[in-house]
Order: structure tokens, then sequence, then C-alpha cells
């Protein structure tokens, strides 16, 4: 996905067979506003080290998509949210390779008083240290924001060039600890803590990339490409 900067993303998670998922993938890349729609299966579901509010998913949809796009209803059982990119930029390494995993955050602020504080450590602290350690296997972060006045009101997207992202999410602290004085530390703390500046953190998980689908439009030819991880 690093190869694009699509000013919106549209999000599916659910727990659909891979083969429906697929098909769903297909549906979705023919509506108007779509490019590009992949399918991705999760790393690690159920887990209990991090909060989560969200109904838990077996699969991801990822719809890349512009500003025209306009979410469809969902399929019974699925969460859904339309993100739209943040006027910040990404941060980390374009490396040129292909996005085979995602870490995928979704974050709200605990008050509408509170979302630039919250939107500020996330950039300037959190994410900013994650780029800086240059971790193996992490390329792009990039933030969005819900398009609709809903939780959870920002998404953080971490594209991962890894062939296990939950083995490479597992490195992430034991590489930005030491940059900031060990795990021990104040900075490391206000690093780690998302609490401390006001937020909620709804779900947080990691992906690998089953197949994507190219636009489709009525009466072309369907441009499915399964992909295996090596």
């Amino acid at each position: 996905m690093e190869d694009r900067s699509n000013s919106a993303l549209y999000l599916e998670l659910g727990n659909s067979a891979a083969r429906d998922t697929e098909r769903r993938a297909g549906n979705l890349a023919t509506l108007p506003g779509a490019e590009r729609v992949s399918w991705w299966e999760n790393c690690h579901p159920g887990r209990t080290d991090l909060p989560r509010k969200v109904e838990e998913g077996s699969m991801l949809t990822v719809a890349e998509v512009d500003r025209s796009f306009r979410a469809p209803g969902p399929p019974p059982g699925v969460t859904a949210h339309l993100f739209h990119r943040h006027p910040r930029p990404s941060q980390g390494i374009l490396d040129g390779g292909a996005t085979t995993g995602l870490l995928i955050v979704w974050i709200s602020p605990k008050s509408p008083d509170r979302a630039q504080e919250l939107r500020d450590w996330g950039d300037f602290v959190h994410i900013r240290h994650i780029a800086a350690a240059g971790i193996p296997g992490f390329t792009q972060i990039s933030v969005f924001e819900n398009a609709e006045d809903v939780d959870p009101r920002y998404m953080h997207f971490y594209e991962f060039a890894s062939a296990d992202p939950e083995a490479t999410f597992k490195t992430m602290t034991p590489h930005v600890a030491p940059r900031l004085g060990g795990a021990e530390s104040e900075a490391y703390a206000d690093w780690a803590d998302w609490r401390a500046h006001g937020g909620r953190l709804f779900y947080c998980n990691t992906f690998a990339l089953v197949g994507k689908v190219s636009t489709i439009r009525p009466g072309e030819d369907d441009d499915i490409e399964p992909c295996r991880l090596v």
C-alpha cells in the first residue's frame, strides 16, 4: 500500500470466511471512488494485552478510496468505518516494497477538548519515536480521522514489510525503550501512556495480507491477486 497516498480508507472488521471476505472485497472495488481493496487475516485474534472496545474480527477488509467514496451498509456483525487522511504527513521509511502486514490502532480523546492534546502526543511523541527507531519491518505510519462524528476518532495505520506482522510489532518496545532511557524512565512512560494524554484505546491488532483486487467496474474482469506470505 505504501506506493499510494490515498485521501481516505474504508475498513470492515468481521468474522466472515476467507472466501466471503474475498467476494466482499470484489464488490467494494466496483463502487465509485474505490481504487484498490485488500483483505487481511488477524494475526492475534482475541488479544488481551491491550484494551479493546469493539467486537473482534478474524478478517479485515481495507478499501483505498478517494473523498468521493460513499460507504455502503456493512454486512451484519461487521464493524465498519470510513477514515479521511489527517493533514499531518505520514512518518517512517519508504523502501519501494510491498506492504504485507498492518498494525491498526483505533483511538479517541476522552473529551472533545482533549483531541488536540492527544493528536500532538500521537504525532510528536508516540509515532515520532517509533519512526525514528528505524525498526526492521516497519515502513510507513499514517494517521486518519473518522469521517463521522463517532468513536474511534483517529486511526494510526502502520504498514509493515514483514512475513510475521505480530512478531514485528513485538519488537517495537525493545527498539524504542533504549532511545528514551529504558523502560523505567519517565520519557518511556510518557511515550507509552495514551491515557495521560486524554486518550481511549478502542482497538489495536496486527494483520497479514491475504489478497487484493484493483478497481473493478461493471463488465470488467476481476483482477483478484491472492498473496502468499513467505
